[in-house]
């Protein structure tokens, strides 16, 4: 997609649990306002790139931006973040900043959560297969992880 990479952060809030809770696949999801200002070309679907929690260390992750139809979702747009890390705790309230690098498709519906649960795991190994490539895996790199807290203006 020609408007790729995004360059994004916020601070983290709770989802809808979703998750954690029925798919042991733990998201980190965005704000309202941040989900709000996203530019209109970004297409509802699933991203790769890389995030990095409170400029700690950059991993590679798997964006899902929409409305999840499995779970029937029509209240609000969601922005959730499955950075493909194992982390010790929670991290609301931290900053998290995301390079949307590539697509990989999408939002669609699922017949059952299972199938839901895999089509995930596929999206993830297409990530990390794909964040391996020369021209994604130089944005890890990218001064954008290093930005100050003091230095965000206008949550951005």
């Amino acid at each position: 997609m020609k408007h790729l990479p995004y360059f994004c952060l916020g601070k983290m809030v709770r989802g809808f649990g979703w998750g954690s809770k029925q798919l042991d696949i733990p998201t980190s999801n965005f704000p309202e306002q941040v989900v709000d200002n996203l530019p209109p070309h970004l297409s509802p679907g699933i991203y790769y790139g890389w995030a990095s929690v409170g400029n700690g260390d950059v991993h590679k992750m798997v964006l899902n931006i929409g409305w999840n139809p499995y779970y029937k979702n029509t209240k609000k747009k969601s922005v959730e973040n499955y950075i493909i890390h194992i982390f010790k705790e929670d991290f609301y309230g931290e900053i998290l900043y995301i390079v949307s690098t590539g697509y990989i498709r999408p939002e669609k519906n699922f017949s059952s959560v299972d199938a839901l649960i895999f089509a995930i795991q596929d999206d993830i190994e297409e990530a990390k297969r794909q964040l391996d490539l020369p021209e994604h895996l130089k944005l890890k790199e990218d001064n954008f992880f290093h930005i100050p807290e003091n230095k965000i203006m206008n949550g951005h």
